[in-house]
């Protein structure tokens, strides 16, 4: 138990300190001031790994994500999908915020591709996207929307679809980490999710992390399981390892 309990201390704060070797990049959606974090090894020719975080906005958890993918020689960039002065204060407001990109998807689509091009500028010559929650939702939106990626990883993110949007070909790899008691994934999502990969002919691959909730991977969270997290990173860095280098 303390064992546990001081890796989840050293995994809360390394998000924090690891942040101190990413850097601010600002960017433009027209008017809106958006502001990207990079990691240090930007400006070489290595591949790229583009982060969007949970719905809250850049997270320690996607810092410490980008800190570790840089580790394993990858250019990581932080997406800000918000945009300056719009940053969800409370879950109330991250809620309303989230709901709003996922329901005028073309704007969230607008926006990671945004990001994807600083990824560029900053030196990658491959790309992939990893998205957690919300962002998780995102990294689904750039394989529908056939972005020039080599992969996508949606980390517990919400896959359900309106029905209403049609179906279509899906170019790039998928890899969907899945908790299994998350309670806002219902049965129908994840058979319209399944039927959706295949109608659009994907290279898709679902993996379902049991006794884990929600945020299964958030030390931060009440739903952290510290086991499976290590599994989903292990898994994460081995699909990119698959579709990058």
């Amino acid at each position: 138990m303390i064992r546990s309990i001081l890796l989840t201390t050293i995994f809360m704060t390394s998000g924090v300190l690891f942040s101190q070797n990413l850097k601010s990049v600002s960017y433009q959606d027209g008017s809106q001031k958006l502001n990207g974090m990079v990691t240090s090894n930007a400006g070489k020719k290595l591949p790229g790994v583009l982060i969007l975080p949970a719905w809250k906005g850049i997270d320690d958890e996607a810092k410490t994500a980008a800190a570790e993918l840089e580790k394993q020689g990858y250019i990581a960039f932080i997406a800000d999908i918000y945009g300056e002065g719009n940053i969800p204060a409370d879950s109330d407001a991250a809620g309303k915020a989230s709901g709003h990109y996922k329901q005028n998807y073309t704007e969230y689509q607008k926006r990671i591709s945004l990001a994807l091009e600083q990824l560029k500028k900053n030196g990658a010559t491959k790309f992939a996207v990893i998205g957690y929650c919300f962002g998780g939702t995102g990294a689904l939106e750039v394989a529908r929307a056939n972005m020039p990626v080599a992969g996508v990883i949606s980390i517990h993110g919400s896959i359900g679809k309106d029905q209403t949007r049609k179906n279509g070909p899906i170019s790039t790899k998928m890899l969907i980490e899945n908790p299994a008691d998350d309670k806002g994934v219902t049965p129908q999502d994840y058979d319209n999710l399944i039927k959706e990969m295949n109608e659009g002919s994907a290279d898709w691959q679902i993996i379902t992390y049991a006794h884990s909730k929600h945020t299964f991977t958030d030390p931060k969270s009440p739903d952290y399981n510290e086991v499976m997290a290590k599994r989903a990173w292990n898994h994460t860095l081995m699909f990119l390892k698959e579709v990058l280098k």
